[in-house]
């Protein structure tokens, strides 16, 4: 494993996923020592500095991750997946995955990126960024209903929307096979070039703000499935509010991403 402290991400790569206008509230609420964005989501004085630099540890994953075939975890917080284009939501403040799709794309003309979404709440910000961009396949496992009431499966964007809605308290290997398929969906045909995974733990056995039942090595069954196809991986923390429960599983799934001998850790 290497570890990386990286930078404030590029101006440019939040501009080309969020509008300036919502950068600039951002900003002015930071400056200004803080306020709310809606009941759940405050900025603080440091937290577009935090966001910044979680969405560059994304960004400089992704880039070492296509550059290497390494696989790399972005240990960052604040989480991203529930931000859209001109608003936060959600605990969320940029969209750090949808940065980090957009760059691989620009910058590295990828045009087949497949973004994993296991947080236990439906991503829909991520899917409100990416659901007209055939470049991009979106897939996600979440609780429904739930927050934030979004990820039905007739949401199909143009064919590249992959919702897996399901109730709260199955047993694990409902949950397990149930995004494992599709996946498989999704990539029947259409091989990545690049995974993404919006990494949330909030869908273990024990979490406040949800019902699944998950359990830390389920995590890492997915990824020795999707570890077959050697395509890079580069994953980024999102929700999962257990600390102690958070640590196994981050070991866990760290260990899984790292289990054919390359890996890198990014954290800010």
């Amino acid at each position: 494993m290497k570890w990386h402290e990286v930078d404030s991400v590029n101006l440019g790569a939040i501009l080309a996923v969020h509008s300036e206008e919502y950068y600039s509230r951002l900003d002015t609420i930071a400056a200004a020592g803080g306020g709310w964005l809606d009941q759940d989501t405050y900025v603080g004085a440091g937290s577009l500095e935090a966001a910044i630099h979680a969405a560059g540890a994304a960004v400089e994953a992704t880039a070492l991750s296509v550059q290497s075939g390494w696989n790399s975890f972005a240990a960052v917080r604040p989480p991203g997946h529930h931000a859209c284009y001109e608003r936060g939501m959600g605990f969320c403040l940029l969209n750090n995955v949808v940065v980090a799709a957009r760059f691989a794309i620009n910058h590295f003309d990828l045009d087949r990126i497949l973004i994993v979404d296991w947080d236990v709440h439906h991503g829909n910000g991520t899917q409100e960024l990416v659901e007209a961009d055939n470049r991009i396949r979106y897939v996600s496992l979440h609780e429904w209903p739930a927050y934030p009431g979004t990820g039905a499966v007739t949401e199909r964007g143009v064919g590249n929307i992959f919702n897996v809605p399901l109730p709260g308290g199955l047993p694990r290997r409902d949950y397990v096979e149930a995004l494992g398929s599709a996946v498989d969906r999704a990539t029947n045909d259409w091989l990545p070039q690049l995974i993404i995974i919006s990494a949330g733990f909030d869908a273990m056995a024990g979490d406040p703000l949800a019902n699944f039942t998950l359990e830390p090595m389920d995590y890492s069954e997915w990824i020795s499935r999707w570890m077959e196809w050697g395509v890079p991986m580069v994953s980024v923390l999102e929700g999962g509010y257990v600390p102690d429960r958070l640590a196994v599983a981050v070991e866990e799934h760290i260990r899984a991403l790292s289990s054919d001998g390359s890996f890198a850790a990014k954290t800010y």
